[in-house]
């Protein structure tokens, strides 16, 4: 397939490739065709005709990938928006069959309907797509307890670049001894893969009940120090089952603040904590459980919030996305200078996050640059910085802050990329975590499913 001679499926206008060239990373790659099939056969024939070519393939869903994983500047951008078909849902068996073009946020709110959860839940829930959250191993703030997307999915439809079809299922076995670990469940070769192995087309997915009654909290703090021991402490608490624990420094804060709704969130607080604790059953949250443990640690009790209602908790998870969504539209506004937001996606274990964060702050001083806004999923030890780099200069100093940090953050046992993936953005940090024969390894997944590379350049592996 050369682009003069693309489907009905497939497009060169200028207008209609720019609609694509932009996601969240603050990148911009103009494809030089897009493709918006409407039906699985249609990407089948897309990758065998693009083989057949040597024409490069991007999927992409909503594109708000962070890390430019769903843009391209080479061959075809394939949107799978318009696969979005909910094949099937079994409430008996807690399971939904969808295409990769259905919405988290939609699904979610179909679950629910059944009486069930559909538990990953990236901030951007909203934007996202289940094929996109699948591509990318997605997690979010609820993460603590239920894990990221890979657990929750039982089995893949995959179009590979050849063409092929391949229906995989996940073998369910307790005990297996037949090959390498690697190889022995192929559904995992596809989770977090970023589009480079092949194109998820269908998904089951497995879901849970509803839990019996939810509440939030936010506890404000004087200190950023003792907010993140009251985490550490909530995760070790025999008394409470927290099911996310979300920090906010005194510039995440801000933002929310200057958010409608939010202009009285944690007061004069110089750092936030929202909880959320979910009783299963017939299990109440506890409250006094929650409220004592936070006081212990200095929490500021009196200002602090219970949020009951489905509607108030709906609100606190807004403000929440006010946060990126904000530093988004600030570092779009420096684009024209060479600058972007730059957001970082590093984890530790949770006990070491003072003194990652520590670490994070003293290297972004170092460098002379704005200290970031951190804020995030502080109950897995995952923070996220988010710097807004006015131009080129700046842009150069961040980095080389960002990768100072992470150095760090793996001494202390983290990664540097907890749940966005790597795409092209974080592509040079790789060989920092992983070693000449882990690379290796991938490698030769890639050589196996992609022989001539042609899926997703940039993403993971050059």
């Amino acid at each position: 397939m050369s682009l003069d001679a693309l489907p009905a499926a497939a497009t060169t206008d200028p207008d209609v490739r720019r609609v694509f060239a932009r996601d969240a990373s603050g990148l911009e790659l103009v494809p030089e065709a897009v493709a918006r099939p409407a039906e699985q056969r249609e990407v089948a024939e897309l990758l065998r005709r693009a083989t057949a070519d040597g024409l490069a393939v991007t999927a992409a869903g909503g594109q708000s990938s962070t890390t430019g994983a769903s843009i391209s500047d080479r061959g075809l951008l394939l949107s799978l928006r318009g696969l979005r078909r909910v094949v099937d849902l079994d409430a008996g068996a807690r399971a939904v069959r969808v295409e990769p073009g259905v919405g988290v946020a939609e699904l979610r709110r179909l679950a629910a309907e059944h009486g069930l959860l559909f538990p990953p839940d990236p901030t951007s829930e909203e934007e996202s797509t289940v094929g996109g959250a699948i591509a990318c191993n997605a997690s979010g703030a609820r993460s603590l307890r239920y894990g990221a997307t890979r657990p929750w999915v039982r089995a893949l439809r995959v179009v590979l670049a050849s063409g092929d079809t391949v229906e995989l299922r996940r073998p369910g076995l307790e005990k297996n001894t037949v090959g390498y670990a690697a190889v022995q469940d192929p559904v995992d070769w596809f989770v977090g893969s970023e589009g480079t192995l092949g194109v998820i087309v269908e998904a089951e997915l497995a879901l849970l009940p509803l839990p019996a009654r939810v509440v939030g909290f936010t506890f404000p703090f004087g200190d950023e120090r003792a907010a993140l021991e009251f985490v550490a402490a909530a995760r070790e608490s025999a008394a409470i089952r927290p099911r996310c624990l979300e920090f906010f420094d005194a510039r995440a804060l801000g933002v929310v603040r200057g958010t409608a709704g939010g202009e009285q969130w944690g007061g004069d607080a110089a750092a936030l904590v929202y909880a959320e604790d979910a009783g299963e059953r017939d299990e109440e949250p506890a409250l006094d459980a929650w409220l004592a443990l936070a006081e212990r640690h200095g929490a500021r009790v009196d200002d602090a919030a219970l949020l009951e209602s489905e509607a108030a908790m709906r609100d606190a998870r807004r403000l929440r996305h006010a946060v990126p969504a904000a530093m988004n539209e600030r570092g779009a506004r420096c684009r024209a200078g060479g600058g972007r937001k730059v957001s970082t996606d590093w984890a530790v274990p949770y006990r070491r996050l003072p003194e990652a964060i520590a670490a994070a702050r003293a290297a972004a001083e170092r460098h002379g640059v704005e200290q970031p806004a951190i804020y995030g999923h502080a109950g897995n030890g995952h923070p996220h910085e988010n710097f807004i780099a006015r131009d080129a200069s700046e842009l150069a100093a961040v980095e080389r802050a960002v990768e100072e940090t992470l150095r760090r953050v793996l001494a202390l046992g983290g990664t540097v990329a907890a749940e966005h993936g790597i795409g092209k953005l974080k592509r040079r940090w790789l060989p920092l975590q992983l070693s000449p024969q882990q690379l290796g390894v991938m490698a030769a997944i890639k050589r196996e499913l992609d022989p001539q590379g042609l899926l997703a350049p940039g993403n993971i592996l050059a």
